[in-house]
């Protein structure tokens, strides 16, 4: 069976302030559509994804800001942090995990989830390696966002 995730949905509470950040982050503009006051979808495309998000009105039940752990694959964590700090993103400090997993509940710290052994290192991956390296960064909404280095992907990807 052939499937491939498309889209996700985001939940926010200001479209036109979210489509602002969104293009400040670089993601595409695909659509900007109303066909009611109660009903508008706006669709980005993240550089070189094949899968994009979408927001707007009418669109979904969630609370504005409860998606966590969106996930966006760069090949230099250092040179992505980079780039969003300058186009006027707030990204956190690169950081790793101690026992080369990236612990549930990065986004917030929480350590009751943590497997032992994890913990929350400052810097990339001592050796760079791929999957190793993070950064995290919210939407206006606090929709989370973790940046993840990959340089080479395990076998089968």
């Amino acid at each position: 069976m052939y499937m491939k995730l498309e889209v996700t949905v985001l939940p926010v509470s200001d479209v036109d302030r979210a489509k602002t950040f969104y293009e400040a982050l670089g993601f595409r503009l695909d659509l900007d559509k109303a066909v009611s006051e109660d009903w508008r979808a706006v669709h980005f495309t993240p550089p070189g994804s094949e899968c994009s998000i979408m927001f707007g009105t009418g669109m979904t039940s969630a609370e504005p800001g409860s998606a966590q752990g969106l996930y966006l694959a760069v090949l230099d964590i250092e040179e992505a942090r980079a780039e969003l700090l300058g186009r006027g993103i707030q990204v956190s400090e690169i950081f790793h995990d101690a026992g080369g997993l990236l612990f549930h509940g990065h986004e917030s710290g929480d350590v009751t989830h943590r497997l032992e052994g994890q913990g929350r290192e400052p810097g990339p991956h001592p050796e760079r390696a791929s999957y190793g390296s993070f950064a995290t960064f919210s939407d206006p909404d606090g929709n989370g966002w973790v940046l993840q280095e990959i340089q080479q992907r395990f076998p089968g990807r």
